[in-house]
């Protein structure tokens, strides 16, 4: 069933095997507030296994019997080196590429999750639950600062500005390198910026960053 490969943007694929996928939750301080939470003191991580990836072009299908499914799209780094506690020169060296990602999330069940101070698993590692857009080459981008934007249906519903983030990119990832490996093939989500919401059938949502990277996907 699972068939996803990294890509480049030109459609050839990045020879790595796709592994873990790590994300940070309330990256973005504004987007904490959006929905009640506090806002952490350092970074907060989860992580959705490969089964969870799809290419973001496809259709967006997700179960539809386990209430609200929410769409928080994020800034996507590609890891092109193996990573064990890090200095910050050595993490900017391992990041291979950037790209869009959405962290679709069961936001009923993960409601019921935090009241009884339980992992987010069950509402964001779902098969599907991590669309992927390709990945731009790290060195096109040529800067610490990257901007990205969510429409749906035409209209503006996120912007994310890496100048927002209260973990950066760089010290992010030696973070968790710290904590555990980060392998070639893995990918970190950096976190949501606010204007998440629920998915609704026949939704068409637009996804770019910067001027190097445009996906569409629509909702079935």
């Amino acid at each position: 069933m699972q068939d996803y490969q990294h890509h480049w943007k030109d459609g050839t694929p990045v020879h790595l095997p796709l592994g873990k996928i790590v994300c940070i939750g309330r990256n973005y301080a504004e987007h904490a507030r959006e929905l009640d939470n506090p806002v952490p003191d350092e970074p907060l991580l989860f992580i959705k296994p490969a089964t969870a990836a799809v290419h973001i072009t496809r259709p967006l299908d997700f179960p539809r019997d386990r209430g609200s499914v929410h769409f928080e799209t994020e800034l996507a780094v590609l890891i092109g080196r193996p990573l064990t506690n890090a200095s910050a020169s050595e993490a900017e060296a391992a990041i291979l590429g950037y790209g869009l990602a959405l962290d679709l999330t069961l936001r009923d069940i993960q409601s019921k999750l935090k009241e009884k101070g339980q992992p987010w698993e069950r509402a964001k590692a779902f098969d599907g639950a991590c669309p992927l857009s390709p990945f731009v080459a790290a060195e096109k981008l040529g800067k610490e600062i990257i901007h990205f934007t969510l429409d749906i249906d035409g209209n503006r519903q996120q912007t994310g500005d890496t100048r927002d983030m209260l973990n950066p990119v760089v010290p992010l990832i030696a973070h968790i390198s710290s904590l555990f490996t980060l392998q070639p093939g893995d990918v970190v989500l950096t976190g949501t910026p606010k204007g998440v919401g629920p998915l609704q059938s026949g939704q068409t949502l637009s996804l770019e960053m910067e001027d190097l990277l445009f996906v569409e996907t629509k909702v079935v």
